[in-house]
């Protein structure tokens, strides 16, 4: 690392892979601020695909070039940015850093084969990247870290390194190093001490960016003495890492390792998962070519970081779930490639951005897209032959033409026009099946109601090709509430699908207060009678019934009796009865809710040979129905959730406190891993609308929840009795 140079890739065009091992995939992760856009393009800079300004041929940015990336000024969405560098295509996969986005972050690290995790000497470390890093270490993917920020009055680059360590490697502390110590330049005017250049550890050089580009010089006395002291640590834990004993042997016995040993190792240790490097990167000062730690930052993604041969086989299946073989990185095997991510272009339509994990992929030809397991998002299973449109490579806003891509790279498919984020497209001769990843649920309710006549046509269709987009995001038609609701990870996810409906489809659409499932029910048994007779002219109408309505236990349902005696009500007549209320039941008696578990009993009513009819009836049992709801107390019903809320241990208590304020019963807790505690609880589903925003705050962005229907019960008279007034003023 540092011992080499490399030649930039050119600007002005695609970086082209004719073979998996001349790729590498990495997805930048960190929280929202940290700077990976910027690092972004400090490296495509550096590589010679951007000018010095940071933009592409046709003057936009590299990275969040959307419209509502712009307005909302910061990334809600995965960005892809190939570059070049020693004859090597880097796919750059940038995710955003706020929590709403996760489900980019799940598509760019399903996509990558290693994860740069940025964070801010500044700022420090996050609760959810830390959760990140756990989730990476479970399924060994490969990690380094760079530190950014380094031009911040606060920043403590050696301070960050420390708390990396005792963070990301608390399990291992050999495990995460820094390569570099940074090289200080005189202090600026405002007395902050600027990073200047790097002091490599295990070449024992010095990199100097002072003049704004990279100069190699031996270090000087005192700059080796510093180089001394950590290079011995570093070294120990690449060993240590690489799990090479014969080299752990020959350096205890004293032997200075040649500097191509030591990166050979570190090389092996970063590719197998079990070593962490720490760098540091900082972008270009003005009209400089080269930021800070940008070249050393290339080379380790080049030279360290693993190929797409090295990735595991990927286990597929056929649509109807038959078994397939696994399939490996081989350009010639069987097609298996993945729609990480779709997006519409208001010129080119759906825009599907894929991994092609076997075979290649080719212009022109008919593949097989399969969809299946999201359904319970609004995705319906699918299996359908379509033909592929034009590939291309994406830069910024740009679309660069391809030829092919094999296996191991990403590229964008044109005119997909069923293919959805998660499907997976194969030969149509041989169609196989990935399964999709894991996606967070989406908890947040958006209600919503179409802001015209104009908009309520074209809604339909535009929340169809929002969700199929984000599969974070979740249609429901309400069929008790009558609400059309988009379930989502946040409110930052909620304005840019609001953002995206007006801008990209051309609907307008309000917010309106969400609903949720409403029940009533008797509070003691009660008697009706209902008489409907008119006789205006013509035929009459004439139906008189009377009924008796008791409660019955929780999840009954209602239970109609006939105990009709001497044929009071004609036998034809009486299903005309149990209709009539079963429709006033399902129309509410107080509040407009369902009616449930209640038994209701025919015991008398009278009829007239001619003027009764089905729909008199159906009207009487209806009126008997209202009349009987007057004379009782009416309970309301709210449903109650079964909530699991996972928290680490510290923010047990303000969980526990905060679900207690929600009137939620706390039914247990128990351990769930270490340091981590899942707790328990029921709580009414009108309580915990906006939790997911809440429990981000509670916990400082760590907890996490799941939540179930469990039952519904009775609502307290004093909340009961605000619904009611709600319901009678419209609200």
């Amino acid at each position: 690392m540092g011992a080499t140079s490399h030649q930039a890739g050119a600007a002005g065009r695609a970086p082209a892979a004719d073979r998996p091992s001349s790729l590498r995939n990495v997805v930048l992760v960190g929280h929202s601020g940290a700077g990976k856009t910027t690092l972004v393009e400090a490296l495509a800079l550096t590589a010679g695909a951007v000018n010095r300004a940071g933009r592409v041929e046709d003057g936009t940015a590299v990275s969040d070039y959307d419209e509502i990336e712009h307005r909302q000024q910061r990334s809600v969405q995965l960005s892809l940015v190939p570059v070049e560098w020693a004859g090597i295509k880097i796919n750059i996969l940038d995710t955003p850093g706020y929590a709403d986005f996760v489900g980019e972050l799940r598509a760019g690290l399903r996509a990558a084969d290693a994860a740069l995790f940025v964070v801010s000497s500044s700022d420090g470390i996050d609760g959810a990247t830390r959760m990140v890093w756990d989730e990476c270490a479970a399924v060994g993917m490969p990690r380094a870290i760079v530190v950014t920020h380094l031009e911040a009055a606060r920043a403590d680059y050696a301070q960050m390194t420390a708390v990396c360590g005792e963070i990301f490697g608390a399990d291992d502390p050999d495990a995460v190093i820094p390569l570099y110590l940074p090289l200080y330049g005189p202090p600026g005017p405002d007395g902050h001490t600027p990073v200047a250049g790097l002091l490599g550890l295990l070449s024992r050089r010095v990199y100097d960016y002072t003049s704004g580009e990279r100069v190699e010089r031996d270090p000087e006395p005192a700059e080796l003495d510093l180089i001394s002291d950590a290079r011995s640590c570093l070294i120990e834990g690449i060993i240590a890492e690489s799990e090479d004993e014969s080299l752990m042997d020959r350096y205890l016995g004293g032997e200075d390792i040649d500097f191509k040993t030591l990166v050979d190792d570190l090389e092996r240790a970063v590719a197998r998962g079990t070593f962490h490097p720490v760098l540091m990167a900082a972008p270009a000062a003005d009209g400089a070519r080269q930021g800070l730690g940008t070249v050393e930052l290339l080379e380790l993604i080049t030279g360290a970081f693993p190929t797409p041969l090295e990735r595991a086989a990927v286990s597929v299946t056929a649509p109807d779930g038959a078994e397939r073989p696994d399939v490996t990185c081989d350009p010639d095997g069987p097609l298996v490639a993945e729609v990480v991510k779709t997006s519409s272009d208001p010129y080119v339509g759906r825009v599907s951005l894929v991994r092609v994990f076997s075979g290649t992929l080719r212009p022109e030809e008919t593949v097989h897209v399969s969809g299946h397991g999201l359904a319970d998002r609004g995705h319906e299973d699918h299996d359908v032959d379509e033909r592929i449109g034009t590939l291309t490579s994406p830069f910024g806003k740009q679309q660069r033409t391809l030829t092919q891509v094999i296996a191991g790279d990403l590229a964008c498919v044109a005119k997909l026009t069923r293919a959805e984020t998660g499907d997976t497209l194969s030969a149509k001769d041989r169609p196989l099946l990935m399964e999709p990843w894991p996606m967070p649920d989406p908890l947040l309710p958006l209600a919503i109601a179409a802001h015209s006549k104009a908009d309520e046509d074209k809604l339909s269709q535009g929340l169809a090709r929002l969700v199929a987009e984000d599969p974070t995001m979740r249609l429901e038609q309400n069929p008790d509430t009558h609400q059309v609701v988009l379930w989502c990870l946040g409110e930052a996810h909620q304005d840019v699908a609001l953002e995206r409906l007006r801008s990209r489809y051309g609907v307008q659409v309000d917010p309106v207060p969400h609903k949720v499932s409403l029940r009533e029910t008797f509070g003691a048994k009660a008697s009706g009678r209902g008489r409907h007779v008119k006789q205006s002219g013509g035929h009459g109408q004439f139906a008189i019934c009377e009924i008796e309505v008791e409660p019955l236990p929780p999840g009954s349902g209602i239970e109609f009796v006939d105990k009709v005696v001497g044929g009071a009500v004609p036998r034809q007549f009486i299903p005309s009865v149990e209709k009539g209320v079963r429709t006033q039941a399902a129309r509410g008696v107080a509040a407009g809710h369902p009616l449930v578990d209640v038994r209701i009993t025919l015991l008398d009513g009278k009829a007239h040979s001619v003027d009764s009819s089905d729909a008199a009836f159906q009207t009487a049992g209806a009126l008997a129905l209202r009349e009987a709801a007057a004379e009782a107390r009416i309970h309301l019903l709210e449903p109650v959730a079964e909530l699991s809320v996972l928290v680490p241990d510290e923010y047990v208590g303000p969980v526990m406190s905060d679900l207690a304020g929600r009137r939620g019963r706390v039914v247990g807790t128990e351990q769930a891993g270490a340091g981590r505690t899942e707790v328990r609880a029921e709580i009414p589903e009108i309580e915990i609308g906006r939790y997911a925003v809440e429990l981000r705050s509670v916990s400082h962005g760590t907890g996490r929840f799941t939540r179930a229907y469990a039952r519904h019960e009775p609502m307290p008279p004093q909340i009961a009795d605000k619904v009611r007034e709600q319901a009678e003023k419209g609200i």
